[in-house]
């Protein structure tokens, strides 16, 4: 009889974690994302509509790679749609307030200059930021852009006087440097030909880390450029690592 007993017990308590974990999915991929959404567009906001359970994440990887297949137009500085094809079509059709779904998270999309000032100097408190994997946090850091609050505020009066006017001013040349540098090496790449492609995005790599560490820390042109291809390595491999998933990992490195 004891060991009946406690077979039914442990069937009822089964039957209770799964109900608690089905009404958790349900709270989570349905009823939460409903009342959000209806509560946002009651107060006008209007865009795309909530689809179970990955929001616009599909439709943002099928724009994605469309976009991509398209040759851009030369001279063109219309990067938007192919950047980020999912804002700016939401933007597009929805206006310069609009929202779109990241999974069951709906994120609210504004474009107007005076709206992102004032809710980036006055309602900062309110305003949450997308969690990276506590993985690669561990790996590269949390810096300034992940921050929120008091950490955020303490660390933003640090920096902000670097981006003074004055001082982004004396930046200047070493900005025009720099860029007639990487403009003139193409030239003499090209050699007597009049064409040639050039793989611009590990220029433009460079031409960032060059232009931070002359600018902002005085540093040599060749020591920039080594520092920032050991961090951009050190993310890739910190992006590939955090994609490795172990169940049960998230729980025990919480302990470390």
């Amino acid at each position: 009889m004891a060991i009946g007993a406690l077979q039914e017990l442990l069937f009822v308590l089964g039957g209770v974690v799964a109900l608690w974990f089905a009404w958790r999915a349900l709270e989570w991929g349905w009823l939460s994302p409903r009342r959000l959404g209806r509560a946002l567009r009651a107060q006008g906001l209007r865009g795309t509509t909530y689809r179970f359970p990955d929001g616009d994440l599909n439709e943002e990887a099928r724009l994605v790679t469309a976009e991509r297949a398209k040759p851009m137009p030369l001279r063109s500085h219309g990067i938007s749609a192919g950047v980020q094809p999912l804002v700016h079509n939401a933007i597009k059709e929805h206006g310069k307030i609009s929202m779109v779904w990241t999974g069951p998270t709906p994120s609210v999309i504004l474009d107007d200059p005076k709206l992102v000032r004032e809710v980036l100097s006055t309602q900062f408190r309110n305003l949450k930021k997308s969690l990276l994997p506590a993985r690669l946090i561990k790996l590269i850091g949390q810096g300034l852009l992940m921050h929120e609050g008091e950490k955020w505020e303490v660390h933003r009066k640090v920096i902000k006087h670097a981006f003074l006017l004055e001082k982004l001013k004396k930046m200047g040349p070493a900005f025009i440097a720099c860029a007639s540098e990487l403009v003139s090496r193409w030239e003499d790449s090209m050699g007597t030909g009049k064409e040639k492609e050039i793989d611009v995005w590990p220029e433009l790599q460079d031409l960032t880390g060059d232009v931070i560490s002359g600018a902002a820390f005085g540093s040599s042109l060749t020591e920039g450029r080594r520092i920032f291809r050991i961090q951009s390595e050190q993310v890739q491999l910190a992006t590939h690592m955090s994609n490795l998933h172990i169940p049960g990992y998230t729980y025990v490195s919480s302990y470390y």
